[in-house]
């Protein structure tokens, strides 16, 4: 009876600052693009043997990373092992980390299958982990909190359905996907200010997120005309149009800064 008790006092006071909680004002626009072979297209996706490589670079100085106060949960002062914020992640060659990068075009048009393998976006020090990441319409993305306090998930999509649950446990996960293409879907806590994260939903595999080195890898692609789009949260959107042969490799540079 005291656990079953318990239990639900921790289930309200997560409904309570899931629900109670303000949307924060600070959430960056995002880009909605259409995507080849989205919108009533028919047909299986083509693939094919051609590749687009590239590099997003960050040129200028980079803003200063800041502290995170943690202060308002002791448990993410306690479990916390990376308390900077992470807008910027350039590497020691300046490469750009985190951007997300996609393709559009007539050559990808049609249907592809739904990835069966989910996408984990775990809740550990009090950070979403991945930061930026991929998923196509319909393929399930895991949620799972790893820390001994409370979270709430909070997706805002300007196309997709809103959610906004608890997670109290430690160990707790909970599944959802995305009907619609929309880049990107922001994720926060309202708990925890601090937390953030971004989810490109696609029709298509055809996209990567890039590393700390900046650099980014999209194979499998039919030979075509495409529009490549990088996307950083902070320094918005460029796009570059590309013709890529069969079995071809084609090469791309993004430069970002922040002046």
């Amino acid at each position: 009876m005291r656990q079953r008790t318990l239990w639900t006092l921790v289930s309200l006071v997560a409904i309570v600052l899931a629900v109670g909680c303000s949307r924060r004002s600070d959430v960056p626009p995002v880009s909605i693009i259409p995507e080849g072979g989205g919108g009533g297209a028919t047909g299986a996706g083509a693939t094919g043997t051609s590749r687009i490589t590239g590099t997003v670079m960050f040129e200028g100085d980079v803003p200063p990373a800041e502290t995170i106060r943690m202060n308002s949960d002791p448990v993410c002062v306690m479990e916390a092992t990376d308390t900077e914020t992470e807008y910027y992640a350039v590497g020691d060659g300046g490469g750009l980390g985190n951007v997300f990068v996609h393709v559009t075009g007539d050559a990808i048009a049609g249907t592809y299958p739904t990835p069966s393998e989910p996408r984990l976006l775990d809740q550990q020090g009090c950070r979403y982990t991945p930061h930026v990441f991929g998923v196509q319409v319909g393929q399930t993305v895991t949620i799972r909190n790893s820390d001994p306090t409370l979270h709430n998930i909070h997706a805002t999509p300007a196309v997709n359905a809103e959610f906004n649950t608890g997670q109290p446990i430690q160990g707790m996960t909970m599944d959802r996907t995305f009907d619609e293409v929309e880049v990107m879907v922001p994720f926060k806590c309202d708990v925890h200010g601090w937390m953030n994260a971004y989810v490109g939903v696609l029709p298509h595999p055809y996209f990567a997120t890039t590393g700390s080195d900046g650099s980014f890898d999209i194979s499998n692609l039919p030979p075509g005309d495409y529009v490549v789009e990088a996307w950083h949260e902070m320094l918005g959107t460029q796009t570059q149009s590309i013709t890529i042969g069969d079995g071809a490799t084609a090469e791309l540079s993004f430069s970002f800064s922040a002046g």
